[in-house]
């Protein structure tokens, strides 16, 4: 008979995720891989670990709604020709870096699989719990079709890309059903949708629309029908507004958004993913890196529209989520997201987005980006006080003191 593990932590300054606030002198009680009770009475510590928070903020493990694990390489294309082998590898680091910066939970927009999913479950990868979307769906010459111009046909792009980052290209009503259902029996917990022109694609308008909004509509109901819900890919106002007529749960990115646009998002309960730390790291990096001119020119474009779509939709009460979307070496920015956020945002509702808001968007706000009984052992205890700024999370190394996942400690630097 397996004995169960106990934890008691005392004297928590603990945040309280869904109403952005923090309950001084609590008493967090987990047992094995979940939250037992959560007091401001004293509990005792028979056959229980003890750990004092006190001068510590207790937070929900972190979510990042908008990260691609296995994007080792800013070269999508070349990467898809790897063996996936060799990719899940990289990828199990660029994991475990995610979850020792705090990040106990990842909505991962494209790319990870099942497999890496199950990996991460039994622990053979260390790193954060994955809600995995799989191919994005794409409409030829959309933001997910990586072939260069002068290529034509689409078979060999298609058995090389041994992940998902490359799109999965459907034409029609009838191709986009049957590509969501690919993804749906192939295990994907949401459904990505390329509903616009994007940064990184070589052939698509920033500004323009992809996809009928039948073909819009398709997804959307084909998602719903497996009790999943879809995300969608837009920068433009037009391309936002025609993919929350669909349906879509969540936009990504929606840099260029205007006043109009985030009123029906809200009276469409639709959420909004910014991915500000991604425009910082390209706009340093992408000439480097090879980008080119057509590349760079969207870019400037959408770079510094991300911090007023953030302003606009918070005045709308749109509910903004925290992601980041980074490839390759840029991962190393992840947490560089709350220090940007903060420009427009208090710090507790930046943490909100990355805690409450973030598992409410996935349908997981008892189970994750809490601190309640029933929810997640996912916990972190931070120097510091995150009500003056989150300075402790963009430097977790040293502001990071113990990050706990499903009860297991995974280290403790008190």
């Amino acid at each position: 008979m397996t004995m169960s593990t106990r934890t008691l932590i005392r004297n928590a300054r603990l945040f309280d995720s869904e109403h952005a606030r923090f309950i001084a002198g609590t008493t967090v009680v987990v047992e094995d891989d979940r939250i037992a009770e959560v007091t401001q009475e004293r509990r005792e510590a028979e056959a229980a670990r003890v750990i004092d928070a006190a001068g510590m903020a207790l937070l929900p493990g972190l979510i990042d709604a908008h990260v691609h694990v296995v994007a080792a390489s800013h070269d999508l294309t070349g990467l898809a020709m790897q063996p996936a082998s060799l990719v899940g590898a990289e990828a199990s680091r660029i994991m475990r870096d995610m979850l020792h910066r705090g990040f106990t939970t990842v909505r991962d927009a494209a790319g990870a699989d099942a497999g890496l999913q199950e990996a991460q479950r039994r622990g053979l990868y260390e790193g954060p719990r994955l809600f995995v979307a799989g191919f994005p769906i794409s409409q030829t010459g959309g933001h997910a079709d990586m072939r260069p111009r002068g290529l034509r046909g689409t078979g060999f792009f298609c058995s090389c890309a041994g992940i998902g980052l490359l799109g999965a290209i459907a034409d029609g009503v009838g191709e986009v059903r049957r590509a969501v259902r690919e993804q749906v029996r192939t295990g994907a917990n949401q459904i990505k949708i390329m509903a616009g022109g994007g940064i990184a694609s070589p052939s698509d308008p920033l500004e323009g629309t992809q996809f009928s909004r039948e073909e819009l509509r398709a997804a959307v109901e084909e998602a719903e029908a497996a009790n999943l819900y879809a995300m969608a890919h837009a920068y433009s106002p037009r391309a936002v507004t025609r993919a929350v007529e669909a349906g879509v749960r969540s936009i990504e990115h929606g840099n260029l958004v205007d006043e109009a646009t985030v009123r029906l998002m809200k009276r469409e309960g639709t959420y909004l993913v910014p991915t500000l730390s991604t425009y910082a790291a390209l706009a340093d990096e992408g000439e480097r890196l090879g980008w080119s001119r057509a590349m760079l020119d969207k870019l400037a474009r959408v770079k510094d529209r991300g911090l007023d779509a953030v302003r606009i939709a918070r005045a709308e009460g749109v509910p903004v989520v925290f992601g980041t979307d980074l490839l390759g070496h840029m991962h190393g920015r992840q947490s560089g997201e709350f220090l940007i956020r903060q420009q427009v945002q208090p710090p507790l509702e930046v943490l909100q987005g990355a805690t409450w808001t973030a598992a409410q968007l996935m349908r997981e706000e008892r189970q994750l980006g809490c601190v309640a009984p029933g929810a997640c052992a996912d916990l972190l205890l931070v120097r510091g006080d995150p009500e003056r700024g989150l300075q402790m999370l963009a430097e977790p190394g040293q502001g990071i003191a113990l990050l706990m996942q499903a009860g297991r400690v995974v280290f403790d630097r008190r």
